[in-house]
């Protein structure tokens, strides 16, 4: 049986689909609409979402919640990620971070996994990196263009083909610690 991605976003549910790939995990793409409340930590928004997930489509599910926190922001944009990119985009960002020294900043993955009438387990991925000075790279989606990792060569998310961003990315590392999780939880079950 096939492990439900509720997600109504294309590109996260292609890179986790090659991540299950190496994985053995057979996903299936629903684009459940649940309801994405708003708070300050990526946990706090990812626990209620994949319940309401649940209950809606009557089976086992996972969703997943990402955020860019920026330190010379105090953390902003965080769990309002996808607010501030559909709002101002990266070039907002960037203008935001106009002539500002400490670039640094970490991109930061919550999953959450539920199954019907038990409480969400929720798993954490992240990746520390800096914003570039200016968009670079048209692979990725959201803040790819701006985001450099630490751990990388240098070159934007967006500049990075999607096999070289799941290497060390933070959806990567909270997708690769859940289907570890999963699976030695499907063998237990027999």
């Amino acid at each position: 049986m096939a492990l439900i991605f509720a997600t109504s976003n294309r590109h996260k549910f292609e890179e986790v689909s090659e991540i299950a790939l190496k994985h053995g995990v057979e996903l299936e793409h629903s684009d459940t609409p649940y309801i994405e409340i708003q708070a300050d930590e990526l946990e706090q928004v990812v626990r209620p979402s994949v319940q309401q997930a649940c209950a809606l489509l009557r089976q086992p599910c996972f969703a997943e919640d990402a955020g860019l926190f920026v330190r010379a922001l105090r953390g902003f944009p965080g769990p309002y990620s996808n607010f501030v990119f559909r709002t101002l985009g990266n070039e907002g960002l960037l203008k935001l971070m106009s002539g500002e020294k400490d670039r640094r900043a970490e991109f930061r993955s919550a999953v959450g996994y539920c199954e019907t009438g038990e409480k969400p387990e929720v798993f954490i991925g992240k990746v520390e990196g800096t914003i570039a000075l200016e968009t670079r790279g048209t692979r990725g989606f959201g803040f790819d263009p701006i985001f450099v990792a630490s751990e990388g060569d240098g070159r934007t998310f967006a500049e990075m083909s999607m096999n070289e961003k799941n290497r060390f990315s933070h959806r990567a590392r909270a997708i690769e610690a859940f289907f570890k999780w999963y699976k030695q939880r499907e063998k237990v079950r027999g």
